[in-house]
């Protein structure tokens, strides 16, 4: 069975949310989807054994906050090389900054440039806040990790 780690961090609990509404949607095509918080994985060995990696955070003055940076560097003893990634996260920024000013963006250039995986054909998954707390919100990210879950099954 496909497994796909789930990692995030938040600080104010909107990333958490869509975690793990992203999880459920990944969980529809029967696949083991771990929600973790980044904080709680120390060792580059607990990053093994996972078939995809969805990656949550919020933006911070248009950047990716420093304690997902040092997660991110755990993986540079891994071996993400072709995996499947995405990354998520919710924004209250001025609606003039684009997408690709977001956190979640920024994630996906990194990994899919650094550590040469694979990245999810629909980009990150950026969400104002607002819409999180609706039935769109939820929605949107439980398709978001419900087509991931498609690719990683093909």
């Amino acid at each position: 069975m496909n497994k796909v780690l789930v990692a995030y961090f938040s600080t104010s609990g909107k990333t958490e949310s869509m975690a793990e509404f992203i999880a459920e949607g990944v969980r529809f095509n029967g696949l083991n989807a771990i929600v973790k918080k980044m904080s709680e994985i120390k060792d580059p060995a607990q990053l093994a054994g996972f078939n995809g990696y969805i990656f949550g955070s919020p933006t911070f003055s248009l950047d990716i906050p420093w304690p997902v940076k040092t997660f991110l560097k755990l993986f540079k003893n891994g071996d993400l090389n072709g995996k499947l990634t995405g990354a998520f996260g919710p924004y209250l920024h001025d609606s003039s900054y684009h997408h690709a000013d977001y956190a979640p963006d920024k994630i996906l250039d990194l990994l899919q440039k650094d550590y040469k995986t694979e990245r999810f054909d629909l980009d990150a998954l950026c969400l104002r806040e607002d819409i999180l707390e609706t039935r769109d919100g939820m929605k949107a990210c439980q398709d978001y990790g419900r087509i991931f879950g498609e690719k990683l099954n093909k």
